[in-house]
This record gives C-alpha cells, structure tokens and sequence, in this order.
C-alpha cells in the first residue's frame, strides 16, 4: 500500500488530494486541500503553497508525512496572462469646455443660455444683457439670491448660475424668476468668464435634453458641422445626467491629441497577418482563427499593446530565467468593451465611455522551470515527488468521478487566467489551452463601471446584486424582497449593493442594478461563453461540437452562481448535457486534477503489477 497526494498548481489556487493505491491500482481517496497558489504557476516560488497544502491534507486525513510515498505534481508548464486595455476611440475637445458632474441637489430647471459673469460683477452688467452668474467661495447663499434678484430688478436677464458651494436650491427658492442652477462646482473658478454659455437641469426624476444631445449644443452655439463634430464627446458624457453646463471657448483654447491604436500581429505555423486593433474584437480573433494554431504574437511598439505584451514576455522571463526571446505568445483572446476616457476640456473630471479592446494573451516556456520546482518540492518535504501528466488530461480523469458521467467527456476548467478544455474518447485525449478567464472577467467590469477598485469588481462578478429600499429589507436583482431583522448599515440605504459572503457592501456609483447587472453578465459572456465554444470547438472530434456528449465544468470559476448556466444555456441546443462537476461526488468542481493524478499513477501502478 503507498500513500500518495495528488497536487494541482493553479493560477490562482493550489488543490491537494490524499488517498492510499494498494496492490493492482485499487484507490481510496482520504481527503483534499486547498490553498492559495504561492507565487506563479509552474516556478520555484509555488513551494511554500504546495507544502502547505499538502501538509493541510494529511492532517485532514489523519495520517503524518513520514508516511507519505511520493508527491504527485501537475505539469505545471509557467503560464502568465497579460492584460491591456487599448481604447479605440478618444475624446477630443476643440471648441468646448464643460461641467457635468450631476450633483443630487440641482436648483431650479429648465434651460438658460448667457455669457459666463461673476457674481461680484453682476452690478457692471448692462440692462437686457443675457447673463449666467458664476458664484464663487465664500458666498452666502442669501447674498447670492439677493445679489441675483437685484440683476434681474435692473433689467438683466440672469438664465442661469453655476454655484460653488452645494446651494443650488436654497438659492433657487429665493429667485424671483426661476433659473436653472448647478452646485457643487468645486473648481468653479476654473470656469472660463466672458464666454458663451449653458445651464440645464432637468426636472426630479428626468435626464437634460439639449446639452445631451450633439445637435442640441450646436442649436444653442449656433455650429457648424465641423464644430458638431468635435463636440460630440461632450454630449456622450453628459448624457443621463439630471444636471449639465457647457462653455464654449475660443478655437484652440482647449485642444486634445488621439494616439494611434496600434497593431497586433499573429504569427501562426504556416502564416502571419496583422490587425488593427481599432478594428475591433471580431476581426482579431477572426484573424486569429485563420493563422491557428498560434506560435506566438507581438505588438506594434510604442503602443499600448505594444508594451503589454512585452511585460508578459519580460515578467516570465525574470520568473524563469528564460531568455526574452525563447518566451512565446500561445494565445490571445480580444473582447469589445467601454472604458472611461476623460474629457479634454473637462472642467469637473467628466469621462466619456469609449470603445475600446480588452486583450488577455498567454505564453508558455519549457518545463526546464517545473523540473527545478520539482527538485525544490524533494529537499522541502522530503519524499519523492514526481511529475505527471498534461493538466486537462488529468482533469478529465478527474472529472470522470463525478456521478453520471461517462464517455466521450470533455472539461472546461475555468480559472483565474486560462479557460482549458479537453476531451476524452476511444484512449485518446485532445486538450487545449487559452487565455482569459476570471481575471479578465474582473478586468472589464471594474473598467467599465469606472469603479478603479479591483476588490469590489470581484465581488460584483462573484455575487448577486440588490437594492436597499428600507431600514430592514431589500429588493433583490431577480426581484424578490429579502427581509432583515436588524436595520441595514446606514451607508447602505437606497444604495445597490452586493451581497457578498463577507456581507451587505455598497457599491459607489450612480449606475442603477439593472445596468450594473448588464455589465457583469456581458462580461462573463464575453469572456466565459465566447472561451468555452472556442475551447470546445478545438478538440471536439472534427471541430463538432455534436460529437460530444457530456461537459464536465471545473474549476474555481465554475461555482460562480451564474456561468455554469450561461454555457449550458449556449450548448444546449447541440444536445450536450453540461452542468458543474462534482468530483468523487463529493469535492464540487474543485480538486480534479489533484484527484486525476493520483488515478493517472494508480493505472500506472496497475499496469507494473500486471507486468
């Protein structure tokens, strides 16, 4: 009888299996053990990850390390996944600067169009002169309604104001003519004055309609279509606000400058074409598929795309000590999405959502780095270790101890950086390895809600929304209402927030549930759906998906409440049966590689016996 522990090092999580193999490959599985992947994956750096779970295991079976007969480790071949966003559109600004911030609070509504004055220079304003009054700090609300109303008494007509404090509506209720009034202008003394103007605010519950819309700021500043054009950015981000304010500044005042995209060039066995990154998802991973297999990929330099695939190759080389140009690119994987640009010209930090390209590439070295992790992993623990085989290959046998499965199998293990898919039928195992996963998924909905915050990003990827309507309840995404017996936090109400298992966390933005919600599940599709097809796709039997009968979804992103339906959704009218995996019916999606391991060495064993 041997005592041996089955090891899978993963981007993002380290799996351990223990079970005793006794004469003729008989297994019994003991226990398993999970902790987080030291370092990256298939390098020195994994083990102090690798001893403790391996520790963590025999202790949870029982049973001390002198015991243990050898370690079996998964061919851990490096791989890195790089990300970069790189921004098809940019906003540019010639001929406007703008304010629109959305205060909560606006003043007034309507429209009001006038040149900028400050409010100290109101008394030097000519009768029927058309005026917007810029209100500095320092000033009084009552003063500034005093102040306005003794313009207006003169003969001056006030359209609007732009204030800095947050006093638009006690200002506005001290009128003696209702005006639109924005606050909470912090930088309002960077308001250009002597210059063409305008101040919206919509009725409560509405969005502004003019300064929103491209031709409705040319009809107040009387543009060209030249000039519409440029200052169409300015209407893309204003649009959905309650409260908005655009100055028209001379030409050239404000200027802006566009960086070329750049251009991605994959280089496949028999052929190599390049793509314009500008040219959008679609047609890079149209290109992709008309030079596979990829042998590797590179950027144009002095780009975005340029420099972040070079960061992959220099990162694995300084982890490896592989040279720079024995690195190779193995995969890339493009996503359409949105990114905040900021707006030059911006006079409150507006941005414009942009289009832009999501890119995630792996590379692969030698397994020069694995043996070396495999010698350090002996003088640690002591015992031999050895390495196995292909990693979806032992997820496949893995994943054929979950109860009602059988061949032919494939696996998805979806993970933190890759998306690998194998199938099993007729003794023969066809895998394959891609980039982008869970990372990514992360990487798009912290971009595109412009949270710059990738802890709350994960949790909205991993956790259902809802929204606080009470002290004590709130109104789930599906439309439920859950109840609470103790008042929720304070900074929770009226707020939608996440349901994570840490508890009720808030999320700091304007975007309501339903958009946060769209922008999380696009993001899984694009990412998890579009990978999983294109993974099954290359090892299915003549590329028909048809030709396979169950998929075995693993790994840690497969117990994501949502993603496992989202593919089975996507190949349910092929006839599959898909669902999550449930390891020797009893680990869930996790531990299939560590638990194939030691089935792989178990048949080994077998056959010596049987020799």
């Amino acid at each position: 009888m041997a005592l041996v522990v089955g090891v899978d090092i993963g981007n993002s999580t380290t799996e351990a299996c223990v079970a005793e193999i006794r004469p003729g490959g008989r297994v019994t599985y003991l226990s398993g053990a999970l902790t987080p992947t030291s370092g990256v994956k298939g390098t020195t750096d994994n083990v102090p990850g690798v001893v403790e779970v391996v520790r963590r295991a025999l202790s949870s079976a029982g049973r001390p390390v002198r015991e243990l007969s050898a370690v079996l480790v998964n061919e851990a071949t490096p791989v890195i996944s790089g990300l970069a966003m790189e921004t098809i559109t940019e906003t540019i600004v010639t001929e406007s600067t703008m304010i629109g911030h959305n205060p909560d609070t606006p003043g007034g509504a309507g429209l009001g169009v006038g040149e900028t004055v400050a409010f100290g220079s109101l008394p030097d304003c000519a009768p029927g002169a058309k005026v917007i009054c810029v209100v500095g700090s320092g000033v009084d609300f009552e003063d500034a309604a005093a102040g306005i109303n003794k313009a207006v008494a003169r003969g001056v007509e006030v359209t609007g104001a732009i204030v800095h404090a947050d006093d638009a509506t006690l200002i506005a209720n001290r009128l003696s003519a209702p005006i639109p009034v924005v606050d909470e202008v912090t930088l309002v003394e960077k308001v250009p004055l002597g210059m063409p103007a305008a101040v919206e605010v919509a009725e409560p519950g509405r969005t502004i309609r003019t300064l929103s819309n491209s031709y409705g700021i040319a009809t107040v500043f009387d543009l060209d279509a030249e000039q519409t054009r440029m200052i169409a950015p300015v209407a893309r981000a204003l649009v959905g606000n309650r409260s908005a304010v655009v100055v028209r500044t001379p030409s050239g005042d404000v200027t802006g400058r566009r960086i070329p995209a750049g251009n991605l060039t994959l280089i496949g066995e028999q052929v190599k074409r390049s793509v314009e990154i500008d040219a959008g998802a679609a047609e890079i991973m149209a290109t992709l598929r008309r030079v596979r297999p990829l042998t590797d990929a590179t950027g144009e330099a002095g780009t975005h795309v340029g420099g972040m695939l070079a960061r992959v190759r220099d990162t694995m080389s300084e982890l490896t000590g592989t040279a720079v140009g024995a690195v190779r690119i193995q995969d890339v994987l493009a996503v359409d999405t949105f990114v905040p640009q900021e707006v030059t010209g911006a006079l409150a930090g507006e941005f414009a959502l942009e289009n832009a390209v999501a890119l995630a590439a792996m590379v692969r070295t030698s397994r020069g780095p694995m043996r070396l992790l495999a010698e350090k992993l002996r003088e640690a623990l002591g015992v031999e270790v050895l390495i196995g085989g292909v990693e979806a290959d032992m997820a496949v046998l893995g994943a054929l101890t979950t109860p009602g499965t059988g061949r032919p199998v494939a696996i998805l293990d979806l993970g933190g950086g890759s998306t690998d898919a194998a199938v099993a039928g007729d003794g023969v195992v066809r895998s394959v390895h891609l980039a982008g996963a869970g990372d990514l998924v992360t990487k798009l909905i912290d971009s595109e809600l412009g949270l710059d915050n990738r802890e709350l990003a994960e949790d909205i990827k991993k956790y259902p929304l809802a929204k606080a309507e009470s002290f004590f309840h709130v109104r789930m995404e599906d439309g439920t209402a859950r109840f609470f017996d103790e008042p929720l936090p304070a900074q929770a109400f009226a707020r939608v927030v996440v349901l994570s298992d840490a508890g009720m966390r808030p999320v700091p933005t304007r975007h309501n549930l339903e958009k946060i919600r769209q922008v999380r599940r696009s993001a899984k599709h694009k990412v998890f759906v579009v990978n999983a097809l294109r993974a099954l796709e290359q090892v299915a039997p003549g590329g028909n998906l048809r030709q396979i009968g169950f998929v075995v979804v693993l790994g840690g992103s497969a117990l994501d409440f949502e993603i496992p339906d989202m593919i089975a959704e996507a190949v349910a009218g092929m006839g599959i049966v898909c669902g999550t995996g449930n390891v020797r019916g009893s680990e869930g999606p996790r531990n299939a590689v560590a638990t194939g391991l030691v089935a792989s060495h178990a048949l080994d064993v077998s056959l010596e016996t049987v020799g």
